[in-house]
């Protein structure tokens, strides 16, 4: 664990306070708003830390990595939204034994996975179909 700075500190706030998946640029941005003199360097190390810690969820769109606070040490998947980028914590136990399975089958041991799963929320699918 790397140590917690205040440059690190600040970022995890200000992603903690962000809703749903946002970029470095647009984290840094906000932390500028507000003040802070963090360097947007600092902010990118800060989130792939946090996010190789488990302190974040970190997903790439259109070539760009998003990142969002998540609860460290639970292991989840995502369902989110292309359009306004809404995004809700899902259980998916059948996902869970298939990664298990499919790993054994091919003599794997302790398998990984991310699964988050695209599509449009019940309010963009409602203003889509207007």
């Amino acid at each position: 664990m790397k140590r917690n700075t205040w440059q690190r500190e600040a970022v995890r706030e200000a992603l903690g306070s962000s809703e749903g998946f946002v970029s470095a640029q647009a984290l840094h941005s906000s932390l500028k708003n507000t003040g802070s003199p963090i360097g947007l360097a600092t902010v990118y190390r800060a989130l792939a830390d946090l996010a190789g810690e488990g302190e974040a969820d970190s997903l790439q769109q259109e070539g760009e990595s998003l990142f969002r606070a998540c609860t460290p040490g639970s292991h989840h998947h995502h369902l989110i939204c292309r359009n306004c980028g809404l995004t809700v914590e899902i259980e998916a136990d059948a996902v869970e034994l298939w990664a298990k399975n499919v790993a054994a089958e091919h003599g794997f041991t302790e398998p990984n996975h991310i699964v988050d799963v695209f599509g449009l929320c019940a309010n963009c699918s409602k203003h889509e179909n207007l």
